[in-house]
Protein backbone atom coordinates (compact mmCIF):
# COMPACT_ATOMS: atom_id res chain seq x y z
CA UNK A 1 0.00 0.00 0.00
CA UNK A 2 1.34 3.44 -0.92
CA UNK A 3 0.29 7.07 -0.48
CA UNK A 4 0.04 7.26 -4.27
CA UNK A 5 -2.56 4.48 -4.38
CA UNK A 6 -4.51 6.07 -1.52
CA UNK A 7 -4.59 9.38 -3.43
CA UNK A 8 -5.88 7.53 -6.49
CA UNK A 9 -8.58 5.79 -4.43
CA UNK A 10 -9.73 9.15 -3.05
CA UNK A 11 -9.80 10.55 -6.60
CA UNK A 12 -11.99 7.63 -7.77
CA UNK A 13 -14.41 8.40 -4.94
CA UNK A 14 -14.44 12.14 -5.67
CA UNK A 15 -14.80 11.87 -9.43
CA UNK A 16 -17.04 8.81 -9.62
CA UNK A 17 -15.13 6.60 -12.05
CA UNK A 18 -11.72 5.22 -12.92
CA UNK A 19 -11.62 7.26 -16.13
CA UNK A 20 -12.46 10.57 -14.44
CA UNK A 21 -9.94 9.83 -11.68
CA UNK A 22 -7.27 9.06 -14.26
CA UNK A 23 -7.76 12.48 -15.87
CA UNK A 24 -7.63 14.25 -12.51
CA UNK A 25 -4.50 12.37 -11.41
CA UNK A 26 -2.79 12.42 -14.84
CA UNK A 27 -2.78 8.62 -15.12
CA UNK A 28 -4.10 6.18 -17.69
CA UNK A 29 -7.36 4.35 -16.83
CA UNK A 30 -5.44 1.07 -16.86
CA UNK A 31 -2.94 2.46 -14.35
CA UNK A 32 -5.80 3.45 -12.04
CA UNK A 33 -7.35 -0.03 -12.38
CA UNK A 34 -3.97 -1.67 -11.69
CA UNK A 35 -3.37 0.47 -8.60
CA UNK A 36 -6.83 -0.30 -7.21
CA UNK A 37 -6.45 -4.05 -7.82
CA UNK A 38 -3.04 -4.08 -6.08
CA UNK A 39 -4.49 -2.08 -3.18
CA UNK A 40 -7.29 -4.61 -2.69
CA UNK A 41 -4.80 -7.50 -2.78
CA UNK A 42 -2.40 -5.87 -0.30
CA UNK A 43 -5.25 -5.06 2.10
CA UNK A 44 -7.19 -8.27 1.62
CA UNK A 45 -10.34 -6.20 1.18
CA UNK A 46 -12.94 -5.96 -1.58
CA UNK A 47 -13.08 -2.21 -2.18
CA UNK A 48 -14.96 -2.28 -5.50
CA UNK A 49 -17.99 -4.06 -6.91
CA UNK A 50 -16.92 -4.92 -10.44
CA UNK A 51 -20.20 -6.54 -11.50
CA UNK A 52 -21.51 -3.16 -12.63
CA UNK A 53 -20.52 -1.58 -15.97
CA UNK A 54 -18.26 0.81 -14.08
CA UNK A 55 -16.63 -0.36 -10.81
CA UNK A 56 -18.39 1.04 -7.74
CA UNK A 57 -17.09 1.32 -4.19
CA UNK A 58 -18.49 -1.29 -1.83
CA UNK A 59 -19.62 -0.42 1.70
CA UNK A 60 -16.16 -1.50 2.87
CA UNK A 61 -14.59 0.66 0.19
CA UNK A 62 -16.56 3.73 1.27
CA UNK A 63 -15.51 3.21 4.88
CA UNK A 64 -11.89 2.79 3.82
CA UNK A 65 -11.91 5.99 1.73
CA UNK A 66 -12.67 8.04 4.84
CA UNK A 67 -9.73 6.47 6.69
CA UNK A 68 -7.50 6.91 3.63
CA UNK A 69 -8.32 10.63 3.41
CA UNK A 70 -7.23 11.08 7.04
CA UNK A 71 -3.97 9.22 6.38
CA UNK A 72 -3.18 11.30 3.28
CA UNK A 73 -4.00 14.56 5.11
CA UNK A 74 -1.72 13.55 7.98
CA UNK A 75 1.07 12.65 5.54
CA UNK A 76 0.75 15.97 3.68
CA UNK A 77 0.92 17.91 6.94
CA UNK A 78 3.97 16.16 8.42
CA UNK A 79 6.55 18.73 7.36
CA UNK A 80 4.37 21.67 8.32
CA UNK A 81 3.75 20.32 11.81
CA UNK A 82 7.45 20.00 12.68
CA UNK A 83 8.43 23.47 11.50
CA UNK A 84 8.18 26.50 13.77
CA UNK A 85 5.53 29.12 12.97
CA UNK A 86 8.13 31.33 11.28
CA UNK A 87 9.56 28.64 9.03
CA UNK A 88 6.65 28.02 6.67
CA UNK A 89 7.70 26.74 3.27
CA UNK A 90 6.31 24.76 0.38
CA UNK A 91 3.75 25.25 -2.37
CA UNK A 92 0.09 26.14 -2.07
CA UNK A 93 -2.34 26.30 -4.99
CA UNK A 94 -4.72 29.20 -4.51
CA UNK A 95 -7.87 29.84 -6.53
CA UNK A 96 -9.03 33.43 -7.02
CA UNK A 97 -12.04 35.09 -8.62
CA UNK A 98 -11.03 37.47 -11.47
CA UNK A 99 -12.16 40.63 -9.64
CA UNK A 100 -9.38 40.14 -7.05
CA UNK A 101 -6.50 39.50 -9.43
CA UNK A 102 -5.56 43.13 -10.16
CA UNK A 103 -5.80 44.56 -6.65
CA UNK A 104 -6.22 42.40 -3.58
CA UNK A 105 -4.26 39.31 -4.68
CA UNK A 106 -0.98 40.92 -5.87
CA UNK A 107 -0.81 43.15 -2.79
CA UNK A 108 -1.47 40.19 -0.49
CA UNK A 109 1.08 37.95 -2.22
CA UNK A 110 3.71 40.66 -1.94
CA UNK A 111 3.06 40.87 1.81
CA UNK A 112 3.10 37.08 2.14
CA UNK A 113 6.44 36.85 0.32
CA UNK A 114 8.02 39.45 2.59
CA UNK A 115 7.10 37.46 5.72
CA UNK A 116 7.34 33.90 4.37
CA UNK A 117 9.73 33.94 1.40
CA UNK A 118 9.76 30.14 1.15
CA UNK A 119 6.02 29.83 0.48
CA UNK A 120 5.38 29.46 -3.25
CA UNK A 121 1.87 30.31 -4.42
CA UNK A 122 0.35 29.04 -7.66
CA UNK A 123 -2.74 31.00 -8.72
CA UNK A 124 -5.71 29.38 -10.47
CA UNK A 125 -8.32 31.92 -11.69
CA UNK A 126 -11.99 31.00 -11.84
CA UNK A 127 -15.50 31.86 -10.73
CA UNK A 128 -16.67 31.01 -7.22
CA UNK A 129 -18.63 27.83 -7.99
CA UNK A 130 -15.83 26.45 -10.18
CA UNK A 131 -13.25 27.11 -7.47
CA UNK A 132 -15.35 25.55 -4.71
CA UNK A 133 -15.69 22.41 -6.84
CA UNK A 134 -11.92 22.31 -7.39
CA UNK A 135 -11.42 22.78 -3.65
CA UNK A 136 -13.72 19.85 -2.88
CA UNK A 137 -11.83 17.68 -5.38
CA UNK A 138 -8.49 18.55 -3.81
CA UNK A 139 -7.21 20.31 -6.95
CA UNK A 140 -6.54 23.54 -5.01
CA UNK A 141 -5.89 24.08 -1.30
CA UNK A 142 -7.74 27.39 -0.78
CA UNK A 143 -9.75 29.89 -2.82
CA UNK A 144 -10.46 33.62 -2.68
CA UNK A 145 -14.16 33.73 -3.55
CA UNK A 146 -17.39 35.65 -3.16
CA UNK A 147 -19.33 34.07 -0.32
CA UNK A 148 -22.21 32.07 -1.84
CA UNK A 149 -25.68 31.90 -0.27
CA UNK A 150 -25.00 28.32 0.86
CA UNK A 151 -21.54 27.25 1.99
CA UNK A 152 -20.85 23.49 2.31
CA UNK A 153 -20.30 22.34 5.90
CA UNK A 154 -16.96 20.80 4.88
CA UNK A 155 -15.50 24.26 4.18
CA UNK A 156 -14.06 26.99 6.35
CA UNK A 157 -14.67 30.59 5.22
CA UNK A 158 -12.65 33.55 6.53
CA UNK A 159 -14.14 36.93 5.59
CA UNK A 160 -11.55 39.30 4.11
CA UNK A 161 -13.52 42.32 2.94
CA UNK A 162 -17.12 43.46 2.48
CA UNK A 163 -17.78 45.52 -0.67
CA UNK A 164 -20.90 47.55 -1.40
CA UNK A 165 -22.45 47.18 -4.84
CA UNK A 166 -22.45 50.51 -6.66
CA UNK A 167 -23.68 51.92 -9.94
CA UNK A 168 -20.75 52.62 -12.25
CA UNK A 169 -21.23 55.44 -14.79
CA UNK A 170 -19.00 57.60 -16.96
CA UNK A 171 -17.81 60.92 -15.57
CA UNK A 172 -20.10 63.03 -17.78
CA UNK A 173 -23.29 61.15 -16.81
CA UNK A 174 -25.93 63.51 -15.36
CA UNK A 175 -26.62 63.29 -11.61
CA UNK A 176 -29.84 61.31 -11.53
CA UNK A 177 -31.12 58.59 -9.16
CA UNK A 178 -29.65 55.13 -9.90
CA UNK A 179 -33.03 53.70 -10.92
CA UNK A 180 -33.49 56.44 -13.53
CA UNK A 181 -30.01 55.89 -14.96
CA UNK A 182 -30.54 52.13 -15.11
CA UNK A 183 -33.87 52.54 -16.89
CA UNK A 184 -32.50 55.02 -19.44
CA UNK A 185 -29.09 53.51 -20.26
CA UNK A 186 -27.81 50.30 -21.87
CA UNK A 187 -26.78 47.87 -19.11
CA UNK A 188 -23.34 46.29 -19.04
CA UNK A 189 -24.00 43.25 -16.92
CA UNK A 190 -21.63 41.44 -14.59
CA UNK A 191 -21.82 37.77 -15.62
CA UNK A 192 -24.63 35.85 -13.91
CA UNK A 193 -22.33 32.83 -13.69
CA UNK A 194 -20.64 34.67 -10.81
CA UNK A 195 -22.07 34.99 -7.29
CA UNK A 196 -21.97 38.79 -7.50
CA UNK A 197 -23.71 38.70 -10.87
CA UNK A 198 -26.61 36.81 -9.32
CA UNK A 199 -26.66 39.27 -6.41
CA UNK A 200 -27.02 42.11 -8.89
CA UNK A 201 -29.85 40.34 -10.74
CA UNK A 202 -31.65 39.69 -7.44
CA UNK A 203 -31.40 43.38 -6.49
CA UNK A 204 -32.73 44.48 -9.89
CA UNK A 205 -35.70 42.11 -9.67
CA UNK A 206 -36.48 43.03 -6.05
CA UNK A 207 -36.64 46.69 -7.03
CA UNK A 208 -38.66 46.04 -10.18
CA UNK A 209 -35.98 47.49 -12.46
CA UNK A 210 -35.96 46.30 -16.06
CA UNK A 211 -32.65 46.91 -17.80
CA UNK A 212 -31.66 46.84 -21.46
CA UNK A 213 -28.76 44.40 -21.62
CA UNK A 214 -25.94 45.55 -23.88
CA UNK A 215 -23.31 42.98 -22.93
CA UNK A 216 -22.39 40.53 -20.16
CA UNK A 217 -18.78 40.42 -18.96
CA UNK A 218 -16.81 38.85 -16.07
CA UNK A 219 -13.86 41.25 -15.89
CA UNK A 220 -14.04 44.45 -13.82
CA UNK A 221 -11.38 45.94 -16.07
CA UNK A 222 -13.44 45.26 -19.21
CA UNK A 223 -16.67 46.53 -17.63
CA UNK A 224 -14.95 49.71 -16.43
CA UNK A 225 -13.48 50.39 -19.87
CA UNK A 226 -16.87 49.92 -21.56
CA UNK A 227 -18.59 52.27 -19.11
CA UNK A 228 -15.82 54.88 -19.48
CA UNK A 229 -16.42 54.76 -23.25
CA UNK A 230 -20.08 55.76 -22.67
CA UNK A 231 -21.38 52.38 -23.88
CA UNK A 232 -23.66 51.93 -20.88
CA UNK A 233 -23.81 51.73 -17.10
CA UNK A 234 -23.07 48.83 -14.79
CA UNK A 235 -23.37 47.59 -11.22
CA UNK A 236 -20.14 46.32 -9.69
CA UNK A 237 -18.62 45.59 -6.27
CA UNK A 238 -16.91 48.77 -5.03
CA UNK A 239 -13.46 47.25 -4.59
CA UNK A 240 -11.52 50.54 -4.95
CA UNK A 241 -8.92 49.05 -7.25
CA UNK A 242 -6.19 51.52 -8.19
CA UNK A 243 -5.89 49.89 -11.61
CA UNK A 244 -9.03 51.73 -12.77
CA UNK A 245 -8.29 55.17 -11.33
CA UNK A 246 -7.12 56.49 -14.70
CA UNK A 247 -10.61 56.00 -16.16
CA UNK A 248 -13.15 58.83 -15.95
CA UNK A 249 -15.80 57.09 -13.90
CA UNK A 250 -18.23 57.81 -11.09
CA UNK A 251 -19.45 55.35 -8.46
CA UNK A 252 -22.99 55.99 -7.21
CA UNK A 253 -24.41 54.17 -4.14
CA UNK A 254 -27.45 52.08 -5.05
CA UNK A 255 -29.33 52.79 -1.83
CA UNK A 256 -28.76 53.23 1.87
CA UNK A 257 -27.78 49.87 3.39
CA UNK A 258 -27.67 48.42 -0.12
CA UNK A 259 -26.41 44.95 -1.14
CA UNK A 260 -22.83 43.90 -0.40
CA UNK A 261 -20.45 41.29 -1.71
CA UNK A 262 -18.37 39.44 0.89
CA UNK A 263 -14.97 38.25 -0.31
CA UNK A 264 -13.17 35.64 1.75
CA UNK A 265 -10.79 32.71 1.76
CA UNK A 266 -12.38 29.26 1.57
CA UNK A 267 -10.53 26.08 2.54
CA UNK A 268 -11.31 22.53 3.62
CA UNK A 269 -12.09 22.20 7.33
CA UNK A 270 -9.38 19.56 7.91
CA UNK A 271 -6.70 20.92 5.59
CA UNK A 272 -3.13 19.69 6.23
CA UNK A 273 -1.88 23.14 5.20
CA UNK A 274 -3.63 25.02 8.00
CA UNK A 275 -0.62 27.12 8.99
CA UNK A 276 0.07 28.09 5.39
CA UNK A 277 -3.59 28.98 4.82
CA UNK A 278 -3.56 31.07 8.02
CA UNK A 279 -0.54 32.96 6.66
CA UNK A 280 -2.37 33.63 3.38
CA UNK A 281 -5.43 34.83 5.31
CA UNK A 282 -3.31 37.26 7.35
CA UNK A 283 -1.71 38.65 4.18
CA UNK A 284 -5.12 39.12 2.55
CA UNK A 285 -6.52 40.92 5.61
CA UNK A 286 -3.47 43.20 5.70
CA UNK A 287 -3.85 43.95 1.97
CA UNK A 288 -7.58 44.68 2.33
CA UNK A 289 -6.85 46.98 5.28
CA UNK A 290 -4.23 48.88 3.29
CA UNK A 291 -6.67 49.36 0.42
CA UNK A 292 -9.39 50.69 2.70
CA UNK A 293 -6.98 53.11 4.37
CA UNK A 294 -5.49 54.24 1.04
CA UNK A 295 -8.80 54.92 -0.64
Amino acid sequence: MSIRSLRTLIAVHRHGSFRAASEAEHLTPSAVSHQMRNLEVSLGLELFDRTAKSPELTHTGLMFVGKAAAVVAAYDGLAERVRSNNELSGEITLGAVPTTLTGLVPIALSKLKSVHPNIHVRIVPGLTNQLLLQLDRGQIQAAIVSRPDILPSTLEFSEIVSEKLVLLVSENTPDLPPKDLLAASPFIRFTRDAVVGRQIETWLQRNGIEVRDAMELESLEAISSMVAADLGVSIIPDSHLAAYDHLRLKRIPLEQNGPKRIVGLASMSASPRTKMIDAVTTALLDAAGDQQVHF
